[in-house]
């Protein structure tokens, strides 16, 4: 990876590329950096390095960067004039025109739907249902994958289709629970699939191709390409329709305007002209007499007042060159009869020979356009050469050598061609400008429907934490209310504990009450100043698991007994030694106490010294 240092905006988009196939490099620098910026920002990185470490990490960030990059901002009849244009101007030509052969028409850029669904629905309107679903194929293509399976189902919110006429609703659309779902019977002429503009084949012998407001992300370059497969897409006098902000200053040379404001065009096509001029020269003796003689004075005349021209015969032998051929190349009246390839004429300012043989071979003329000349008097001067064959019956008897001035005429095709560059320069600039801030509005409409809907959602949690806030505090009401009937109950069991710990002391015995497990849950103060083991010390702990001075291991039979429900009390006496270390005989009795199931909730067991009494 470059250091941080050499990272810059080119290496994220190489990377994105190599990583997802994604080339975004054939997209408008301005627009590129602006969304990838705000993707950073939204998710906490500084520089394109870290950016780039954030996707490796999370790779969901690559859905989130191409769908803020993709502007999907799109809606069902987006620019209602166009549509009605369609309507009532180019489809009813396709319902016209002779044969019933299939219509083809291509939305690129779809995004969601709304736009192949919308012109689905104006050629059903114009063609009618059962024509529509023969005839007509619409093929939907993006780049964007999500916004293509979204745009395959057909089901829009109604927020989504607000736009859509009354009559149109009812007509194209079936109403679900939540959403309203494009008509299957025709959905099935609208096919979606993904295409990339800049690096996929086009689709072929298309009739209507839709690309509105898709080319104004691209550099110049980009749109020049993309224009071109759309020139090859399109059939014979296609129609491209593309949105209100977008023009084609880049490649005008394929398509005509057919309403300039509505931004539709039709395809042109181009063909190069094939057919050749031909020149040739008769000589025919009609005799002598007055007129044929004001004919050669007329034809002597025209020749010498003419641009400068020289004849040379089938043989390349100069006979004939007029004045202003003479003063142009310094030809005196002794250079006539001589073969043009001892002349300088033959090589300056144009090579000839190679030229007088092509004459001679294919009988056809030939016209070199600008030949760069200095003249005698050592001015730069542009002429046009025009070599044509003089034949007679069908052969060559010679070759017309004109040379025509064209310098004037260069210099103001030159400036015209500046002129027209520095226009359209002028209209690129001015068109890039519109695209910009058309690229500029969407993504402030997308911004704002993000806003929407975040603020939507902050709305909704705000109410369900309010609702929450409410139950919490209706809960803690609750609370309190249980909390003063619990501090009651404790007081009063803890009263009755006391008296109960009363009791127990004051008829001296030691008491204990385990649970199922075995598990001491009561010590009372008794068992205490007997074992010398304090409550804290003893419960929560399992009974065998205490050391103390009772045998608890001889317990075990008995207190099973009862815990199971096989006995209500079993009594045993058990030779124990208290805290002092005093050896006594100890009854030990288990008592069953009994719960809602089977067996017994808990054990008691009470433990009292046995004291001899003395005889009389």
């Amino acid at each position: 990876m470059a250091k941080r240092s050499e990272t810059t905006l080119d290496t994220v988009l190489e990377f994105v590329n190599q990583a997802r196939g994604f080339d975004f490099t054939g997209y408008k620098r301005s627009s590129i950096e602006r969304r990838v910026a705000k993707r950073m920002t939204d998710v906490g990185v500084q520089g394109y390095e870290e950016y780039i470490d954030y996707l490796e990490l999370h790779s969901e960030e690559f859905a989130a960067l191409f769908n803020t990059i993709l502007i999907n901002v799109t809606s069902f009849f987006r620019d209602p004039p166009m549509w009605e244009y369609l309507a009532g101007e180019v489809v009813p030509a396709f319902k016209n025109r002779p044969g019933d052969g299939p219509v083809r028409a291509w939305c690129a850029g779809c995004a969601s739907g709304e736009e192949p669904y919308t012109l689905a629905m104006v050629l059903a309107r114009v063609l009618g249902d059962k024509e529509f679903q023969d005839r007509v194929k619409i093929y939907a293509t993006d780049i964007d994958e999500d916004a293509l399976d979204h745009a395959r189902h057909g089901a829009y919110l109604p927020h989504q289709i607000e736009d859509v006429p009354r009559d149109a609703l009812e007509r194209f659309f079936e109403r679900t629970d939540q959403r309203y779902v494009f008509r299957k019977d025709l959905r099935r002429s609208v096919i979606f699939g993904r295409n990339d503009l800049v690096q996929d084949a086009p689709i072929s012998r298309i009739d209507l191709l839709i690309c509105r407001n898709t080319l104004m992300y691209f550099t110049a370059e980009t749109q020049s390409r993309i224009l071109d497969r759309f020139h090859f897409a399109l059939d014979n006098n296609g129609i491209l329709m593309l949105g209100k902000s977008e023009m084609l200053i880049a490649r005008s040379d394929l398509f005509t305007p057919v309403d300039m404001k509505r931004r539709v065009f039709r395809s042109v096509l181009r063909q190069r002209s094939r057919g050749r001029e031909h020149t040739a020269l008769f000589t025919h003796d009609r005799g002598g007499g007055t007129s044929q003689n004001i004919i050669q004075i007329l034809r002597d005349t025209a020749f010498d007042i003419g641009g400068a021209h020289v004849v040379v015969n089938a043989a390349g032998v100069v006979v004939m060159a007029n004045e202003a051929a003479r003063g142009m190349f310094n030809l005196g009246l002794n250079d006539l009869g001589r073969p043009i390839q001892e002349l300088d004429l033959s090589y300056r300012p144009l090579e000839l020979r190679a030229h007088l043989d092509a004459v001679a071979t294919d009988l056809s003329g030939i016209e070199i356009s600008a030949v760069s000349w200095r003249s005698p008097q050592a001015q730069d001067r542009f002429l046009n050469v025009r070599l044509t064959p003089l034949l007679s019956d069908g052969e060559l008897v010679g070759t017309s050598i004109s040379y025509i001035d064209v310098t004037d005429t260069k210099a103001l095709q030159e400036q015209l061609i500046s002129s027209r560059r520095e226009l359209e320069t002028a209209y690129e600039e001015l068109q890039s400008t519109v695209e910009e801030l058309e690229t500029t509005n969407e993504e402030l409409q997308s911004t704002n429907e993000e806003l929407e809907t975040t603020n939507e959602e902050l709305q909704s949690t705000n109410e369900e934490l309010e609702t929450m806030n409410e139950e919490l505090h209706s809960t803690n009401e609750e609370l309190e209310t249980m909390n003063d009937e619990l501090h009651h109950r404790t007081g009063e069991l803890n009263d009755l504990n006391a008296f109960l710990e009363t009791i127990l002391t004051t008829i001296g015995l030691a008491l204990t009450v385990v649970d199922r497990q075995q598990h001491v849950q009561i010590w009372s103060g008794q068992a205490r100043e007997m074992w010398g083991l304090t409550a804290e010390e003893v419960e929560d702990r399992h009974l065998q698991a205490l050391d103390f001075g009772l045998p608890v291991e001889k317990l075990k039979p008995a207190l099973r007994a009862c815990l199971s429900g096989e006995s209500q009390r079993e009594v045993l006496v058990l030779e124990a030694t208290n805290r002092r270390g005093k050896a006594f005989p100890c009854q030990v009795t288990c008592l069953a106490l009994h719960g809602g199931g089977d067996g017994a909730a808990s054990g008691v067991i009470m433990m009292m010294e046995i004291v001899e009494v003395a005889a009389v």
